[in-house]
């Protein structure tokens, strides 16, 4: 919800839109002078975000259900048991959602890589950029590169492929 398929489609909606608008002329609208603001759409579209989160805990909340919040482990007890900032859940039924964070490589690694900035750094950007590569060929990467592409970002798309 936060930085994935929610905020992306927003964006990819906003890309929409401005292909509709590259092909107006084509069915005799004139829309000279359109211009897009970035920070327009990254603002409104963190709102609808906020928005959502807010409704999802308000549910959550509705439902009874205790959201715990921290670092957790499973322990050694008979029962199912995790053990969060040092207080112990102990349920049938236990259900931990991780989250996921992503694995940037380090600059010895691959020399440059703390320059550049993941998939989640897109919704943190506060103008469209002028130039943009994105690095990799999964969905994520040609989406954002169309997205880009289609606001006005030249953007380049770098497979690590022999053939294409």
């Amino acid at each position: 919800v936060n930085v994935g398929c929610v905020p992306k489609k927003v964006m990819w909606n906003t890309a929409v839109h401005a292909e509709f608008i590259h092909d107006h002329a084509d069915y005799g609208f004139e829309t000279a002078g359109v211009k897009f603001n970035w920070r327009t759409i990254k603002e409104k579209r963190d709102a609808y975000v906020r928005r959502l989160n807010d409704i999802y805990e308000s549910n959550v909340k509705k439902a009874r259900i205790d959201i715990i919040r921290g670092y957790g482990k499973f322990t050694a007890d008979p029962e199912p048991t995790v053990e969060v900032d040092g207080k112990k859940y102990t349920a049938p039924h236990i259900l931990i959602a991780t989250g996921g964070r992503p694995d940037v490589p380090s600059d010895s690694d691959i020399p440059g890589a703390s320059l550049g900035m993941t998939s989640d750094g897109f919704f943190d950007l506060e103008d469209l950029p002028r130039r943009s590569v994105i690095i990799g060929a999964g969905y994520i990467a040609v989406e954002i590169a169309g997205i880009l592409s289609t606001l006005g970002s030249k953007s380049s798309l770098l497979i690590r492929h022999d053939k294409v």
